[in-house]
């Protein structure tokens, strides 16, 4: 009997196999093709790797131009922050790596094939190869291992055992180093490339210099202020108005000071002088009581202290 729905499957028909963890074979095989890929292919554009290439400070290889697209346009937004976990904000955040063609290898091959210069070892899966910062020449890990002095050994250029950086690790030790790498550097202010890292340095000058001018300006503005603002002066009792000027040591300031004060006692005595400021005023002697007229709101008339109100 078939097909009629009487047929119950059972545990063993319906799972082949048991879920288990993949053996070691199978993880090196895994972790094999995730190497081939990331040496042939930029993992944000998907294109083939050609030089010029870049690298971040985890070891990760792009092509430039994906970089500049990233950063300039906005290409590839949402998978680029995700595969650099927001690593590369600006160029300094990456290191061209000038890597050494074998002309040979790459004349039979359909791409680049790159070697170290001092061994000759192929760079590429299954090898380990490094490159240094600043200068970004790459070489197989045994070849700096062996070779004594921290100078590149196509340049020249110094460098430090910390900036030996690592292409694609797997080792946890080396992912390890590169992450304790990048939180030294940050607390330093700089990037992946040793340069001063982007919104850090420059910005806080400009705003300390800022600062700076605009406290410079207030101050000035303030003392142009006091400058030009009249200055006064009390005269002592009993003393006339225009003595006041006898406190400045600056001779003609204080023959100024002197002159200013006696054409103010003079204008203050015309106007008293005035006939229509003088009417304003009472001749009468305020000395002498001028009877019910004395409190204009009782009209003379005193309110009892005890009286209701």
């Amino acid at each position: 009997m078939g097909n009629d729905g009487g047929s119950i499957p059972t545990r063993r028909e319906l799972v082949k196999e048991a879920a288990r963890n993949p053996t070691t074979s199978e993880m090196k095989e895994s972790q094999h093709e995730q190497q081939e890929y990331h040496w042939t292919a930029d993992p944000i554009s998907h294109k083939p790797l050609a030089q010029p290439v870049v690298s971040d400070s985890s070891g990760k290889l792009y092509n430039k131009d994906t970089i500049l697209e990233y950063l300039i346009e906005g290409a590839w937004k949402e998978e680029a922050e995700k595969i650099t976990q927001r690593a590369i904000k600006s160029v300094k955040d990456v290191v061209e790596v000038k890597f050494n063609v074998d002309e040979a290898a790459t004349a039979k091959a359909k791409s680049e094939v790159w070697k170290c210069p001092v061994t000759g070892d192929k760079l590429g899966p299954g090898s380990k190869a490094v490159y240094l910062v600043p200068c970004g020449h790459a070489f197989s890990s045994s070849a700096i291992k062996e070779v004594s002095g921290e100078k590149c050994l196509t340049c020249e250029t110094e460098y430090a055992s910390n900036d030996i950086i690592s292409i694609l690790p797997t080792a946890a030790t080396d992912v390890a180093r590169l992450s304790l790498r990048v939180k030294m550097l940050q607390e330093k202010g700089l990037s992946h490339s040793l340069k001063k890292a982007s919104g850090g340095g420059k910005k806080r000058k400009k705003k300390d210099a800022d600062a700076e001018v605009t406290a410079a300006t207030a101050s000035s503005t303030k003392a142009e202020s006091n400058a030009a603002a009249p200055r006064t002066f009390t005269p002592t009792s009993g003393a006339r108005e225009t003595d006041g000027a006898a406190g400045i040591r600056n001779s003609s300031t204080a023959s100024l000071t002197a002159k200013v004060l006696e054409e103010q006692e003079r204008a203050k005595k015309r106007k008293l002088e005035n006939e229509n400021v003088r009417g304003l005023f009472s001749s009468r002697d305020q000395s002498k009581p001028i009877g019910k007229s004395s409190d204009f709101m009782t009209r003379g008339y005193s309110v009892p202290a005890g009286g209701k109100r």
